[in-house]
């Protein structure tokens, strides 16, 4: 939902998210922002406490090596995977300086538990992000190297445990972020023959504990879910506290009749625009997805545009299909240039994972790209009310008025998160090592 609230193709239409959506967030405020830092450390912590004690009763001969390392890889896996999220809002992306030597963040490989080890963590200083990018990817392969594969698991538990297929997709999108188009293509390829879509983009929502395209999601139940205040379903949907903007709705580019405009995956209240990717508001049971293999086919696609490989064509267009009233004719032709066919790609990105809390990592990733280059975080619709249902034209692309919000120059420095107060007034080292202009 901060990845949604950040871009510009969902709306927040209440104060929920306006610090996240205006971009007006401080150091001791804005506890959405503040509880990232916090929360993903802690689950971070929590990972490196599962390595070192499962390391133990392995030594122990408590439990197998084969069993625990399983237990190993998949808290690699919540490691790398939780920095990445850190290093994307809280340091620049990775083209930022030349070799990525700009400050990323702390990457924590020991658990906190003990004084001396809470105090080795204090005093652990912001790496680069190359640095975080590296030890991102080293704890990715190993985790790879250590987990099963989704085929020692039923159906449901290849989705909601992380597998080795779920190691490889998420380094296509690390790959991507640090534009190492090579590297991205021979991840991807692993996944040849693992997966498949599914024939309707409504499939992987209305089925997210069985569908065949979904890689890794979190479970929730009726029982066991982020409630009210952090559902998706609640959200998205229920509270009706994010919209989707006509920024999007009206792109030219998405046609009128694709399928992912239709009622299965949209809800129209009274004109104003809902996803209904998550659908089950009375007990919040919907999956929150993660890693989907239509993700995996379009980063593969734009890598392999950027290098010239004409084969991405075949990518894009299996994830485009199958939205599509009449495939033979509505699908993508190849394109004339390279930036034409990875903005065509980028397109499709938008369109397919809307409301999946990706538009800001593609937004970030894009910041000094030698082909289709974004400046900063674009204007958005208004914030803190519906929008106008008079404004959802499909084709005629949306134009920002008076009162919508502007864009944010990657010059400002509140392009980039500060690290909460709550940290820095307890840590000296990264009190010295805050963002500018915090």
């Amino acid at each position: 939902m901060q990845n949604d609230m950040r871009g510009e193709d969902m709306v927040n239409t209440a104060a929920f998210y306006a610090i996240t959506y205006q971009g007006t967030w401080d150091p001791s405020g804005a506890l959405n922002t503040v509880y990232c830092w916090i929360d993903t450390y802690r689950l971070i912590n929590r990972a490196n406490l599962v390595i070192d004690g499962v390391t133990k009763a392995i030594e122990k001969g408590v439990i197998s090596a084969a069993e625990g390392n399983g237990y190993i890889g998949q808290a690699l896996f919540f490691r790398a995977f939780s920095h990445y999220e850190l290093v994307n809002f809280f340091a620049r992306p990775y083209k930022h300086t030349a070799g990525a030597t700009h400050l990323g963040v702390p990457y924590r490989t020991k658990p906190s538990n003990s004084v001396a080890t809470i105090e080795e963590n204090q005093a652990l200083g912001r790496g680069t992000v190359a640095e975080n990018y590296k030890q991102m990817l080293a704890d990715l392969d190993q985790a790879e190297s250590l987990m099963t594969s989704k085929s020692t698991r039923s159906a449901k538990n290849a989705i909601v445990y992380v597998t080795k297929e779920a190691a490889i997709a998420l380094k296509t999108r690390v790959y991507l972020s640090k534009h190492d188009y090579a590297k991205v293509i021979s991840e991807a390829n692993k996944l040849d023959g693992l997966y498949k879509l599914t024939a309707d983009p409504n499939e992987p929502f209305a089925n997210n504990y069985g569908n065949s395209e979904s890689i890794f999601s979190i479970e929730n139940s009726a029982t066991n879910n982020p409630t009210v205040n952090g559902a998706l379903a609640s959200q998205y949907n229920g509270r009706s506290l994010i919209a989707i903007s006509p920024i999007i709705w009206n792109n030219p580019g998405w046609l009128a009749t694709d399928k992912r405009r239709g009622s299965s995956l949209v809800i129209n209240r009274s004109g104003v625009l809902f996803t209904n990717k998550y659908k089950d508001t009375s007990t919040l049971s919907d999956a929150s997805p993660l890693l989907r293999y239509a993700e995996v086919l379009l980063n593969r696609a734009e890598a392999k545009a950027r290098l010239d490989d004409s084969s991405y064509l075949a990518d894009l267009n299996m994830v485009r299909n199958r939205s599509l009233a009449a495939p033979a004719t509505e699908q993508y032709a190849a394109s004339a240039s390279k930036v034409d066919a990875v903005k065509a790609i980028l397109l499709e990105r938008r369109i397919e994972f809307l409301a999946e809390g990706l538009r800001f990592n593609t937004i970030n990733r894009l910041q000094h790209d030698d082909l289709v280059p974004m400046s900063g975080i674009p204007g958005k619709y208004r914030n803190g009310q519906l929008p106008l249902p008079k404004d959802y034209v499909i084709g005629t692309p949306y134009v920002l008025k008076d009162g919508d919000v502007p864009a944010l120059a990657y010059s400002n420095d509140k392009y980039v998160w500060p690290i909460p107060t709550l940290e820095t007034s307890a840590n000296s080292v990264l009190a010295a090592q805050q963002n500018p202009g915090y």
